[in-house]
């Protein structure tokens, strides 16, 4: 991570400025696949069975959990990739599990979410932040408490980029805290993928879609991360700045 550097205030906001687009393109992502499989992520999840949503929490800390595992040892083993091609293996990861629809998306689970944790720490690293390094470990766990591709989200919710002081109890607590609101938008994702063979076409758009979603967000929180420092700039200000560029009257999509 580099140091302090004079930032001239026009830098600053054009660094905000393209952390703003960064969130408003993740955020279009999901909009063009609710379009497609016409709802919204709060009907979908009703089309779970109530023994699936009931046990939602519980299976997203597992999957976690798995995932923190999972993408680290992958990155050690195969080098990061391009964006496109992580997108399109993440796509063909959903396809396969929605083929065998609920039961084989459920199975498939763990696995897309360690692909797309490794997708989180490929950012972090793009941005100068050695995704090994524990804070940071800590940081890409959080960037998936964001409201989720198939959320309607004007940026007010921007607490997956605040700033993490600590947590009794550690990463354990953390993926406690982050798994109720990543298990809504995964529950999304399983009732995209429930129906068998139709859902190995849902599955892999809703992979593509998460894959993107996720990728942008690690940019926002990992690019507002460096700014702080290299502007030696509070980040609590930075994220207030950010939020104002995504709620003011020109920030409609």
């Amino acid at each position: 991570m580099t140091n302090a550097r004079a930032y001239t205030p026009q830098e600053i906001d054009a660094e905000l400025d393209a952390l703003a687009a960064r969130y408003r393109a993740a955020g279009g992502f999901g909009v063009d696949l609710l379009n497609r499989l016409g709802g919204s992520g709060e009907s979908l999840l009703e089309r779970l069975p109530e023994p699936v949503r009931a046990g939602l929490t519980g299976a997203t800390e597992t999957a976690l959990r798995v995932a923190m595992k999972g993408a680290s040892q992958s990155r050690r083993l195969v080098p990061d990739q391009k964006p496109g091609v992580d997108r399109m293996v993440s796509a063909a990861m959903g396809a396969a599990g929605g083929a065998a629809g609920l039961p084989g998306a459920l199975v498939e689970l763990p696995a897309t979410t360690a692909f797309l944790l490794r997708t989180i720490q490929s950012a972090a690293a793009e941005e100068g932040f050695d995704p090994d390094a524990e804070s940071v470990t800590f940081d890409c766990i959080q960037v998936f408490a964001a409201a989720g591709p198939l959320a309607e989200d004007d940026g007010a919710d921007l607490g997956f980029v605040s700033v993490r002081l600590g947590l009794p109890g550690g990463l354990h607590k953390l993926i406690a805290q982050v798994a109720p609101k990543l298990s809504t938008v995964l529950g999304q994702k399983l009732a995209a993928q429930a129906v068998p063979i139709a859902g190995a076409v849902a599955g892999a758009a809703v992979n593509y879609v998460f894959s993107g979603y996720y990728r942008e967000m690690a940019h926002v929180h990992f690019g507002l991360r460096r700014l702080a420092v290299e502007a030696d700039v509070a980040p609590e200000e930075l994220t207030a700045r950010l939020r104002q560029r995504l709620q003011g009257p020109d920030a409609a999509r």
